[in-house]
């Protein structure tokens, strides 16, 4: 489907699970309590929900979330088991055992996020599998009157992510994903995709495999291959200086960036902060360092609004 961009998004993703559960616990040490990961959460709805314009929590514990958002930011929650859960090899999405796409609009959650992990050469009966799967959420929202955004998180069987490798097939595998889920078929709203080119290898950031001039035509082909259906992009974790760089970089390109959802790139140095010194540091520090993070991907956003007129 295609239609008008909707409203930017500001987005915080803190919907991270049993990953971010251990590196809290490890952080945390002789501190760790059984509910610091709903405290850790709740800090970063409450600080960083007053300047975006939406926070994505987890399907586990979003429901308790929801009374913690700012009037002003609009909650989205993931339709996950767990963002580190998926069925063995096949990389197939598990879907939550205390939620159902209908409990969305019982919880006043008009947003539902879900993601898949996808390999355009996969085998084709895997694939069509997973792009089942992915219709049927869609088909769900719509009926219950949801808004869909879905994440697609490409991979490749034989290069490793974070190798060279892997780096040059990326901005084909993400174009190619992209080009799959656009299609109608699926309903979604939106695509949350990733950057299409991995910083550390493109010049002027890392070892410069790749060109800027080559990024740069990595970050339209992935947008044309949208056609039209809005996305915004996720940080996967990268370094904050270089999510805000890669902002910048798609407006130098000419892209029509709907918005982002950003997790760890602004709140992952949090859980040392957290671990030694507790909740309130936490939230002190997510009120200025992560606060100060979310609005300079703002500012980028919003500049490359005008480098497009």
């Amino acid at each position: 489907m295609s239609g008008d961009s909707p409203v930017p998004i500001y987005g915080v993703a803190i919907d991270a699970g049993s990953g971010l559960a251990a590196a809290i616990k490890s952080a945390r040490g002789a501190r760790s309590k059984p509910g610091d990961l709903l405290t850790f959460k709740r800090a970063v709805v409450g600080q960083l929900g007053q300047s975006a314009s939406t926070v994505l929590v987890d399907a586990q514990l979003g429901p308790d979330l929801l009374a913690d958002f700012h009037p002003g930011c609009a909650p989205m929650m993931a339709f996950e088991a767990d963002v580190y859960k998926i069925s063995d090899a096949e990389r197939i999405t598990v879907l939550p055992d205390s939620l159902t796409v209908a409990d969305f609009s019982r919880l006043g959650v008009k947003s539902l996020k879900f993601f898949m992990y996808y390999a355009p050469d996969d085998k084709a009966a895997l694939n069509k599998r997973k792009e089942a799967l992915v219709a049927e959420v869609g088909a769900l929202c719509a009926e219950h009157g949801l808004q869909y955004l879905f994440e697609p998180l490409v991979y490749h069987r034989a290069h490793r992510p974070g190798s060279a490798e892997f780096a040059r097939a990326k901005p084909e595998l993400v174009q190619r994903t992209v080009a799959v889920f656009s299609q109608a078929r699926f309903g979604a709203h939106i695509l949350k995709i990733e950057v299409p080119v991995d910083l550390a290898f493109v010049e002027g950031f890392g070892t410069p495999a790749m060109s800027r001039a080559k990024a740069l035509d990595a970050f339209r082909a992935a947008a044309a291959a949208a056609d039209g259906l809005p996305i915004v992009y996720l940080s996967a974790g990268v370094p904050f200086a270089w999510f805000e760089a890669s902002l910048r970089m798609a407006a130098e390109a000419g892209v029509a960036l709907s918005g982002f959802m950003c997790g760890r790139s602004i709140w992952s140095d949090a859980i040392g902060v957290f671990g030694a010194e507790g909740d309130e540091a936490l939230r002190a520090w997510l009120a200025s360092t992560g606060v100060s993070r979310l609005n300079r991907l703002i500012l980028a956003l919003e500049d490359s609004k005008g480098e497009r007129k």
